[in-house]
């Protein structure tokens, strides 16, 4: 049975990573798919990974219709036997609907990876839509650690190194500089998100430089 299947974690688990793989391994036994994104650190039309793998893909935007583009490859000829379809946290909900679609009515597999929450710990609408209509979540195993050492679970956005909860809720890349600030993002684990406890605070407020005492 074809399945649309929703790979999961923080920041840094290497989803995008899997997504790569996933691919590779699926032409490796002479399957033919497509490969999307949106808001890809690299830029547009890219898959990127955090330990260097890159490659090409379809940007997804507002007005994209998966649905009305997979039927445009059938009706040319062109074989399409699965989708991997990374940052799709990034999505609109409707997107999420034409992919279940797709696997129900044209029998093809979906592959989705994305980030659960945004720095705020509310879900994605994306990703709240994935996980009303996926076959299977699964929490990726490669666990990122907070700077304490536990395993991260909570994505931070950090401005100068202090964690902020306000804004908007996407910001691409992972150091912005703006107004002469440096908007970053870093995993936490739960504890230290709660008390907005980025590893810079902690440098500051754990360690901090003998007092100049003569």
């Amino acid at each position: 049975m074809t399945q649309l299947i929703f790979f999961t974690g923080p920041m840094n688990c290497g989803k995008s990573t899997l997504a790569l793989q996933t691919d590779f391994t699926e032409t490796q036994a002479g399957r033919s798919g497509r490969v999307f994104t949106r808001n890809d650190r690299a830029g547009a039309a890219t898959i990127s990974s955090r330990i260097g793998l890159e490659q090409p893909a379809i940007e997804v935007t507002d007005d994209f219709d998966f649905w009305r583009f997979v039927i445009d490859e059938l009706t040319h000829g062109r074989r399409v036997d699965y989708l991997i379809c990374d940052e799709a946290h990034f999505y609109a909900p409707e997107h999420i609907d034409q992919l279940a679609r797709i696997v129900d009515e044209l029998q093809l597999d979906v592959y989705c990876f994305a980030i659960l929450t945004d720095f705020r710990t509310e879900l994605f609408p994306a990703t709240r839509r994935l996980v009303e209509l996926c076959d299977r979540m699964e929490l990726l195993q490669v666990r990122p650690r907070c700077w304490c050492g536990e395993p991260a679970t909570h994505n931070a956005r950090t401005v100068d190194g202090a964690m902020v909860t306000e804004g908007s809720q996407v910001m691409v890349g992972d150091v912005v500089p703006t107004d002469d600030r440096v908007i970053a993002y870093e995993v936490l684990c739960r504890r230290h998100h709660r008390r907005r406890m980025t590893s810079a605070v902690a440098s500051v407020t754990l360690n901090p430089e003998p007092l100049p005492f003569g």
